[in-house]
């Protein structure tokens, strides 16, 4: 095996990694549902997300089901709001 030949395999190598590696973006990236199906069923989950909306660049609104109740999260740069519980469990709750 010459130089040129292990120059060739090297660059099949490293093109065959990259396809592979671009094809795991795409289908994390792209189909999200599809990598979930994939993925083991592991029983009865108690939460599970809803729905997400991207509001920037930086932040993002969650809606998350646990059990029977829906919270609403804003995530984003280093923090995490998370929406009071009842109608009664707001700033007013004190009072």
């Amino acid at each position: 095996m010459n130089f040129l030949d292990l120059l060739r395999a090297m660059f099949a190598l490293a093109f065959t990694l990259g396809i592979i590696g671009l094809a795991a973006w795409a289908a994390r990236r792209y189909a999200p549902q599809l990598m979930a199906k994939l993925s083991a069923e592991r029983g009865e989950r108690r939460m599970q997300v809803v729905e997400t909306l991207v509001l920037d660049p930086a932040r993002r609104l969650v809606l998350v089901k646990i059990d029977d109740e829906e919270r609403l999260l804003i995530l984003g740069e280093g923090r995490e709001l998370i929406e009071p519980r009842g109608p009664g469990a707001g700033m007013g709750a004190s009072k």
